[in-house]
């Protein structure tokens, strides 16, 4: 007897205890409920998030200015260290000139400087086929300063300086040939045949002609104060004044 009511205590305890797990739900309720709150919070995370691949900024999908390709003719400047600008600053050779003042009077061009100091008219034909590649609707073509300074045959500077002109127009630019001289101490004979080639390099292939790219600097009363202590490069003050001997032949190619 004591033994049936030990078993029918222990029988309702065990089914008290059951009743008050399944009303807790139990570890797989528990855990359900977990699942769901995560799962809930996911889609509301990924509701307010943008669609995988869009671009939330619209504006970050147009091309950066630097992607937008230059349409305006091309105007190159094509020479040695006086092109280049030696011992200037980075804006300050007569090319940076050239293309302000052409924005200033409406011009719509891009320049581009492709001076290299120490440049002979040799380098200048072996550099042209490149240069051509660009199309450019003019060429300032100004190389010689260091075929004379380092005596090379009159004949050889005449012929490269021929030659960078034809292969200019032979891809439909225009070009204006800029002239140097030599310093006295060269000899008279050779400054004189010298600084006539430039005339008749322009005559002969129908070039513009710059008769003194160094106009106004070399010859000037104050030509000491305008050069740097190689006495052979304008300073940053003088660059003004070589596109002022550039400008006039130049403007005469530009559409009026």
């Amino acid at each position: 007897m004591m033994i049936r009511k030990s078993v029918s205590m222990l029988f309702s305890f065990f089914l008290v205890l059951t009743v008050l797990f399944m009303g807790c739900g139990g570890p797989n309720s528990q855990l359900t409920n977990a699942n769901s709150k995560i799962v809930s919070s996911a889609q509301k995370s990924t509701a307010n998030s943008p669609a995988a691949g869009v671009d939330k900024n619209p504006q970050s999908s147009q091309p950066s200015p630097s992607q937008i390709k230059d349409t305006r003719p091309l105007i190159v400047a094509f020479g040695d260290s006086l092109t280049a600008g030696y011992g200037t600053k980075a804006g300050e050779s007569y090319p940076d000139y050239l293309e302000r003042e052409l924005n200033a009077r409406g011009y719509h061009y891009r320049v581009l400087n492709e001076g290299v100091s120490g440049n002979t008219s040799k380098d200048g034909v072996l550099r042209a086929l490149k240069v051509a590649s660009l199309h450019p609707a003019i060429v300032i073509v100004a190389f010689g300063g260091n075929d004379g300074l380092r005596g090379i045959p009159i004949a050889d500077t005449e012929m490269n300086l021929a030659s960078i002109i034809t292969t200019f127009h032979d891809v439909h630019a225009q070009v204006v040939l800029g002239g140097i001289t030599l310093p006295p101490n060269y000899g008279s004979d050779y400054t004189r045949r010298f600084g006539a080639i430039f005339a008749d390099v322009a005559a002969a292939t129908k070039a513009a002609l710059v008769p003194f790219l160094l106009a106004g600097v070399a010859d000037a009363p104050d030509a000491a104060t305008l050069f740097q202590a190689d006495r052979i490069h304008p300073i940053a003050a003088a660059q003004p004044r070589l596109l002022d001997n550039v400008w006039p032949a130049l403007r005469k190619l530009l559409p009026r």
